[in-house]
């Protein structure tokens, strides 16, 4: 992926200068490796984050060491950014609206978010919808390589498009219509309604990645396509699942299948349409 040179984002919070003390202490969800489960790749911090509980926090400014490697990671990531905001003000655009443009939070370790609970990186990079911002640690690159076999710049570029798929969401309203459905559906359907909200945030990213590459904002090749593919199959609920525990349980799946995943990254980029994302309406989610 050619980057380097493009415009970065100045939508952006940098908190890696800010330390947290205190205690976060899990409630009832099993564990932090449910926790990654649930809330990897753009879960949904209102359901998991707010179950945990903060003490004794604390924020102060202070130094912060970066090294060249990760300033080169954060502006490659503040690069991608601001690609998806161009991609997205031209669609929304084209449709007669204007953009809201999210906002990107780097922070170390954790961090508060407004509405959304205390941020960790243990849980992955993650979208507030009641913040309206993207969080992410950029230790999880390294995650990514070494526990995920994600390899490639573009493997960030695909988590960063999937987060503001999910700001997208946010905008057209579907995310106010999926936490509705709540309160009326039963745990294993509503992970169904889950499973659906987060392929079609893997569309999103891949609509982002079509309009990105023809646009020449980015040059993107074959290679780049296949580390998205790659970084979404990575983290499909199957694989998650036989890593933590050893076997694979359907009616818990919150996000898709690794297959699944990297068919709808796939097809958004196919396609570049937006119209065509509708995972809601695909019978073989339900």
């Amino acid at each position: 992926m050619e980057w380097k040179g493009k415009r970065r984002s100045t939508n952006v919070e940098d908190r890696r200068g800010m330390s947290s003390g205190g205690k976060l202490a899990l409630g009832g969800v099993g564990g932090i490796v449910v926790l990654i489960i649930g809330l990897l790749m753009g879960g949904d911090p209102e359901q998991l984050l707010q179950q945990m509980q903060t003490t004794g926090v604390q924020q102060t400014d202070g130094p912060v060491e970066i090294s060249a490697e990760e300033q080169e990671l954060t502006e490659m990531v503040e690069v991608v950014f601001a690609s998806t905001e161009d991609v997205w003000a031209s669609i929304f655009s084209g449709a007669g609206s204007s953009y809201q443009p999210t906002t990107l939070v780097f922070y170390r370790d954790q961090t508060p978010t407004d509405g959304c609970g205390m941020g960790a990186s243990a849980y992955g990079p993650f979208y507030c919808p009641a913040d309206k911002k993207v969080y992410i640690d950029l230790s999880f690159n390294d995650q990514l390589r070494e526990q995920f076999g994600a390899t490639g710049d573009f493997a960030m570029a695909y988590v960063v498009a999937h987060e503001v798929g999910h700001h997208i969401q946010n905008l057209l309203g579907t995310m106010d219509k999926t936490a509705k459905l709540r309160s009326q559906l039963s745990e294993r359907e509503y992970n169904k309604v889950s499973v659906m909200t987060e392929l079609q945030a893997d569309f999103y990213a891949g609509v982002w990645a079509h309009h990105a590459n023809r646009s020449s904002e980015l040059r993107l090749d074959l290679q780049d396509i296949l580390e998205g593919m790659k970084a979404a199959e990575a983290v499909g609920d199957d694989r998650l699942q036989q890593q933590s525990q050893g076997r694979v349980a359907p009616e818990a799946f919150t996000h898709g299948t690794s297959e699944q995943r990297a068919y709808w990254f796939k097809k958004g980029y196919d396609t570049g349409d937006i119209r065509q994302g509708d995972t809601f309406s695909d019978r073989g989610l339900r």
